[in-house]
């Protein structure tokens, strides 16, 4: 792979590759094509498999699996990946590093899914109570900025606390093992660390205001180009949006084909983890920017960018009518 090449990120090239996307509406997707797109707690998979819109998919759709956005970053600046579905700060972190992977589709709840876990012992009743633990920080996550917002609540800032560098993978067993006093946890992780060692959320109700939870697809320009490769991606989103309003429709068989078969929770937990959820809602990139521009900037006051970068420079608006008229 041509590293100079990927690492372009010039205007003139995005639009360039937003202009073939566009050409690529008119062409019929190619059986063979290959799209892989990166997946997160097998969301994706098991979304299109409940809702049966992965039948309506006329190609080859590999899906493989990470722990967290950073790993994701590596492998499609690797060439790995065709997109990649990510949380709301990867492609902050990507610009912040020289690489601007256009942002193609956003899909938030508003409601975080993100909660802050401590141990049974930490003792912090309200995020005022965080200055001074020992946090779990996951630089290049959406981990990432959700702590900066709760700190910010508190009228703290990262320098409050005792951060304590981390991946994805780790972050069950540094509470577990009482390494960190507080780490960033997504379900089902919340509900089962409670179980097993009495773990318990931050009781503070801006816990649960913070920030939506957003998550994007990002995409290597090169595939934007490809005519196959975008058509592809065209019907992968049509596909993706009918599967999340299925599940928005259908909370009941989704819960019971993610939660209880694949995830093995009990029903109780299931249940726990679903009422907390607030529906599933896609948007186009225009609409999309206000809040990303919220968190890029963020982030710049906490230091953890180099510069003010501009939202709009972060999308391309070429999958907007496919999203637009799934949703």
């Amino acid at each position: 792979m041509d590293k100079r090449k990927f690492l372009q990120t010039g205007a003139a090239f995005l639009a360039w590759s937003a202009t073939m996307g566009m050409r690529a509406a008119h062409a019929a997707v190619d059986a063979k094509t290959k799209l892989v797109v990166a997946d997160q707690s097998e969301f994706i998979r098991h979304l299109l498999d409940a809702s049966g819109q992965r039948k309506q998919i006329g190609f080859q759709l590999d899906l493989p699996n990470f722990a967290g956005g950073p790993a994701i970053f590596e492998a499609i600046r690797a060439g790995a990946l065709d997109i990649a579905y990510v949380g709301d700060t990867p492609p902050i972190q990507a610009r912040a590093a020289g690489v601007n992977l256009p942002i193609i589709a956003t899909f938030t709840r508003e409601v975080a899914q993100y909660r802050l876990v401590q141990h049974a012992s930490a003792g912090v009743e309200r995020l005022a109570d965080l200055r001074g633990k020992r946090v779990s920080y996951v630089e290049g996550s959406g981990r990432q900025v959700f702590l900066i917002e709760a700190l910010h609540g508190a009228g703290l800032t990262l320098k409050d606390v005792q951060l304590v560098h981390l991946r994805v993978s780790e972050l069950n067993d540094a509470l577990r093992a009482k390494a960190v006093d507080v780490a960033t946890l997504i379900e089902p992780h919340v509900t089962r660390l409670a179980k097993q060692i009495g773990a318990r959320v931050v009781p503070d109700p801006q816990e649960r205001t913070l920030l939506p939870s957003t998550s994007y697809f990002y995409a290597r320009p090169e595939v934007l180009a490809d005519v196959q490769k975008a058509k592809a991606i065209e019907a992968f989103l049509a596909a993706f949006v009918r599967a999340g309003k299925w599940s928005n429709a259908n909370a009941q068989a989704w819960g019971e084909h993610y939660y209880r078969r694949f995830q093995k929770l009990d029903a109780e937990s299931a249940s726990a983890i679903q009422s907390s959820l607030s529906p599933l809602i896609f948007q186009t990139a225009g609409e999309a920017q206000p809040h990303h521009q919220r968190l890029m900037d963020t982030l710049l006051a906490a230091g953890s960018v180099p510069r003010r970068l501009d939202a709009k420079d972060s999308f391309v608006s070429t999958f907007d009518a496919v999203v637009t008229a799934n949703r």
